[in-house]
């Protein structure tokens, strides 16, 4: 199970609207929507710690979200940043319910390096997350493979990823994760009889052409 995150927030009684929300930005608070059960909950959160924090964050990570003293367990499902300021401006949280399976997405961690690359191949991630089914207190952080035993031209697909047995991947089974390709080899240049022999070639055609 993934570890589970805490933030602070209160419940949005006021300042709605893009304008108000403009004022709590520049106030330092991010504008959230807590979405999953009957009604949406408007809440404001602290800016700095929510950026403090952000980069802890996945679609797969629990964070007990604690609302005037109430909690609710959510995830980050999308945040609008402005990243020419460095200021995130409204984020979306979802709220799960223990019991009741939950979809969402899980990154794809690859370890260890490629027999294949030691030999001059190169990795090549195709698929950076997988969606998953389970229970709250199933949710991974990440799914992670090793790649170690891949020579070139190997790879691995979905269904080779290990996962426990509460954990059901919903994305293709056959999509590829991961492969090692070679290096294409650049053309050989051209030797100075094969040079030779097409200006030959050249000038036969262009006097016969007289």
């Amino acid at each position: 199970m993934s570890e589970e995150k805490s933030l602070q927030a209160r419940l949005r009684t006021e300042d709605f609207g893009s304008a108000g929300s403009r004022r709590l930005v520049r106030a330092g608070f991010i504008p959230a929507v807590i979405y999953g059960k009957q009604e949406p909950i408007h809440v404001v959160i602290n800016a700095k710690e929510f950026m403090m924090k952000k980069h802890t964050f996945s679609e797969s990570t629990l964070i007990s979200l604690n609302v005037d003293g109430t909690d609710h367990k959510v995830f980050v499902k999308t945040y609008q940043e402005d990243l020419l300021k460095g200021i995130v401006k409204h984020v979306d949280f979802y709220e799960v319910t223990f019991g009741v399976l939950v979809k969402t997405h899980v990154r794809v961690e690859l370890t260890g390096t490629p027999n294949g690359c030691k030999v001059g191949g190169v990795l090549d991630q195709v698929i950076h997350e997988v969606e998953i089914e389970c229970f709250p207190r199933h949710l991974p952080e990440s799914i992670t493979a090793d790649v170690t035993s891949l020579e070139i031209n190997e790879g691995i697909r979905v269904s080779d990823l290990k996962v426990p047995a509460e954990i059901k991947i919903l994305t293709d089974a056959n999509a590829t994760v991961a492969t090692v390709k070679g290096v294409k080899e650049e053309a050989a240049p051209a030797t100075d009889d094969a040079a030779a022999t097409a200006a030959t070639t050249a000038t036969t055609a262009t006097t016969e052409a007289k």
